[in-house]
């Protein structure tokens, strides 16, 4: 699943909406001493008043929220899985019978509850429901509906959630004129925060793809590694940061950890030229040939084929291993890269990164910006000076 694909079926969580059918809704309440499920029930989603559905809602919506490789995790399950989650997954999806469905999910939990003990009463939410996506474009002067024909995609969605401890809190009676402590014994479900969750099947486009997942982390650039492999059962993945990292060091590694601003922004510009060509199609990898075509096309001097095969190799130990084009490249458009030094902390744009420059002077380094203005320092115009003296000089 790509951006697109996730923001297509996370706006369609909202009441009243057509295109989107929620049969069941099964709630699981989990204990954190002892790890027992507590209590569970389901029924059927319209049977929920409106206000609890536009909770839910939200908390379905939080959770598909977020960007690929940094919160949502698309991920291929493992071959031969032990008690495998892909055919528990895909006998509940399958199934008619509400009954059978929810023990299906029981087995989920089951293997969540063998994966951790959790340090607060959690509840785990299911739902089986069923995206309908309009085949095509609405025309006016068609007599046609766009929704006579469309793509129907059932799918399981789950939502795990922490609960809190109630207040404790001072009421004032106003018929009795006296205050009065008030206390709720019952825990609150935060539905504002999920910490983790799945969507399966995940899709692409219009179709559905059983053979991957795509599973939400509670927060950015923390994917529970376990819930993944042990619950889930899905493949080793790498994040964004994973990414970039690995980028960097190859980088380093090929170029001797020379490079300076003008052909990083290069680099960047052609990374950043390759994912906008390839826009309407699958997100751009970068394998061995691509990372040296993108550093010759730089500008980078002695870059060969051995060299970059030997730095994927060193650094992740995979020549055949692909990068994310989108995990490396900071925001194109805004200042996404930071500059800090002890003097002060700069942002820029990548593609403004060639203005920039570290230069050496009688001993000293000093962070030159190009500028085509005059500069002005709350509203003070600053004196041009030739670098190294006076302007006069």
């Amino acid at each position: 699943m790509n951006k697109k694909d996730v923001a297509n079926i996370r706006k369609q969580f909202k009441i009243n909406n057509d295109l989107l059918k929620i049969s069941d809704i099964y709630n699981v309440y989990i204990m954190k001493d002892s790890s027992d499920i507590y209590h569970h029930e389901s029924q059927p989603f319209a049977m929920l008043d409106q206000d609890q559905q536009e909770l839910f809602m939200g908390n379905f919506k939080k959770l598909l929220a977020g960007q690929m490789d940094e919160k949502l995790f698309e991920l291929k399950f493992q071959r031969n899985a032990e008690n495998s989650s892909q055919l528990i997954l895909h006998q509940g999806l399958l199934s008619n019978d509400v009954e059978d469905w929810k023990e299906q999910m029981l087995k989920i939990v089951g293997k969540m509850l063998l994966n951790r003990q959790y340090e607060m009463d959690i509840v785990v939410t299911f739902i089986r429901a069923e995206y309908l996506k309009p085949t095509k474009r609405r025309n006016e002067e068609a007599e046609e509906s766009e929704r006579d024909r469309v793509y129907s995609h059932p799918f399981i969605l789950c939502s795990i959630n922490n609960t809190q401890e109630p207040k404790k809190e001072l009421l004032f009676d106003y018929v009795e004129r006296e205050f009065k402590y008030h206390f709720v014994v019952d825990p609150i479900i935060n539905l504002n925060a999920p910490i983790a969750g799945f969507l399966f099947p995940a899709f692409t486009d219009n179709s559905a793809d059983v053979n991957h997942i795509l599973y939400s982390a509670g927060k950015v650039h923390e994917p529970d590694y376990s819930f993944i492999e042990d619950v889930l059962n899905g493949e080793e993945i790498m994040t964004a940061q994973d990414d970039k990292i690995v980028f960097e060091e190859i980088i380093k590694d090929v170029t001797g950890d020379q490079l300076n601003t003008s052909t990083l922004a290069n680099v960047y510009e052609e990374i950043n030229r390759m994912i906008v060509e390839n826009e309407e199609e699958e997100q751009p990898k970068l394998d061995t040939k691509d990372v040296e075509r993108v550093l010759t096309m730089s500008g980078i001097e002695d870059i060969n084929t051995e060299k970059v095969e030997a730095a994927f190799q060193k650094i992740i130990d995979d020549d055949k291993y692909e990068i994310k084009a989108s995990n490396i490249l900071p925001k194109f458009s805004s200042k996404s890269i930071k500059i800090s030094t002890k003097i002060a902390n700069i942002s820029i744009s990548p593609q403004d990164l060639r203005y920039v420059k570290q230069v050496h002077l009688a001993g000293k380094r000093y962070l030159m910006i190009e500028v085509e203005e005059d500069t002005v320092i709350e509203g003070f115009t600053m004196i041009p000076e030739a670098f190294g003296g006076s302007s006069n000089e």
